[in-house]
């Protein structure tokens, strides 16, 4: 089992908190593949002591809802043989047909009977997941986010310095190949980038043209960091596609935990409509194993460095968004132009990153826009801004107050 890191230990503390209160919510967990949330739901159950039963729905040929009517009545029966209540969990629950109907159903009738049956439900297409408790679930759940890892878990469960967190990025099972960045990039390619889009994303979505979407992906991970309109997309696609396809189907990349736009900083909301998005990967290794170079190689370059540093940045503002409630998106008008901008509630904060010496031209840009928002706060990371390991070992919020 792997080691874990303090970001570890407080999703597994959340949710052994919540299975040890009375039978309230649903318990959630969405994300990626591969980011762990196997290993808190177990080790949330090993905390607790509780009668359990743990299913994967992780097969070749999707599970049908009397499969998982039967889950359930084994889960029951382990409720009804103690006093103190049991726990479900359900594994990659979104490829059974018709999951959220079937828990629904299930969930309503253990409320009506007083059974004290706790559920947690696990899933690998965050945006399949959401739409079927949106659709069917409204009130009955509590949502537990688990994004990719950050700089201070890998660093915290297997030593990685910054230049090989920025190499291979937030995947834990990733780790014990390090050491071969070759097979390292194809268990990358092989196990993790092909199964979310022919698995995650094409079985779960209408996707007329799968191969657009695919170029898509790997077009927009090499690029990460870039702004890019549709328009000139399509082109590089080759592809008859419209606009409107290119961006539904970033959208489900970006549900998939793989590939989003961040849209421009506008304070209307056509002006954020009417601009090109910019892309941005949830994990850096998306983006190097995609490339011919070895990681380090790609890290020894400048200019390749410079984007990855700062799809890094992104990487981890993503991370923190759906649990702190940010709202990430960047700002260019001209020649100006912050990376990021990030805001909570009233406060905004302009980052600008540098991967290199220097920081004049990065403060030129965070000047410009604090004209057009005169109460901002700025952020300068690199050159000799904030040191970029210290931005990411801090939680997010410190530089929205500080």
């Amino acid at each position: 089992m792997l080691s874990r890191s303090p970001f570890q230990r407080e999703h597994v503390s959340v949710l052994t908190s919540r299975l040890r209160e009375p039978r309230r919510f649903l318990q959630v967990l969405a994300g990626a593949r591969q980011v762990g949330k196997t290993t808190i739901a177990l080790q949330a159950l090993d905390l607790i002591g509780l009668p359990h039963h743990y299913v994967s729905a992780d097969e070749p040929t999707l599970r049908g809802p009397d499969w998982l009517h039967a889950q359930w009545e084994i889960a029951r029966a382990l409720a009804a043989d103690g006093h103190e209540g049991a726990v479900l969990v359900v594994d990659e629950v979104q490829k059974v047909q018709d999951w959220a109907e079937v828990v629904k159903a299930a969930w309503d009738e253990d409320t009506r009977q007083q059974r004290d049956l706790r559920v947690v439900l696990l899933g690998s297409a965050p945006l399949h997941v959401h739409h079927g408790m949106a659709e069917s679930l409204a009130g009955r759940f509590e949502l537990i986010h688990v994004p990719h890892w950050t700089l201070t878990e890998m660093e915290g469960a297997f030593g990685w310095s910054l230049d090989t967190f920025l190499a291979f990025g937030g995947y834990p099972g990733a780790a014990s190949l390090v050491d071969d960045s070759e097979r390292l990039k194809r268990y990358v390619r092989d196990a993790l980038i092909e199964p979310t889009i022919s698995r995650d994303v094409l079985l779960h979505a209408r996707v007329n043209k799968p191969a657009l979407l695919r170029r898509l992906f790997e077009l927009g991970s090499l690029g990460s960091g870039q702004v890019v309109s549709y328009t000139k997309l399509l082109g590089q696609l080759h592809d008859a596609g419209n606009t409107t396809t290119l961006a539904h189907y970033l959208e489900l990349l970006g549900g998939a935990g793989m590939l989003t736009g961040l849209p421009k900083y506008a304070r209307t909301e056509q002006r954020r409509r009417a601009a090109s998005p910019k892309l941005q990967v949830f994990t850096t290794a998306l983006m190097t194993a995609l490339r011919p170079q070895s990681p380090r190689q790609q890290l020894a370059d400048p200019s390749t460095r410079g984007r990855i540093v700062e799809s890094a940045v992104g990487a981890y503002l993503l991370a923190t968004a759906p649990t702190a409630d940010l709202q990430l998106s960047y700002w260019r008008e001209g020649d100006s132009e912050v990376d990021f901008v990030v805001r909570s509630g009233d406060t905004v904060l302009a980052i600008e990153v540098k991967s290199g010496a220097g920081g004049r031209k990065g403060r030129t840009g965070l000047r410009a826009f604090q004209k057009v928002e005169p109460e901002s706060r700025t952020l300068l990371l690199g050159g000799d801004g904030v040191p970029l390991d210290t931005f990411l070992r801090q939680p997010v919020q410190r530089w929205l107050t500080s």
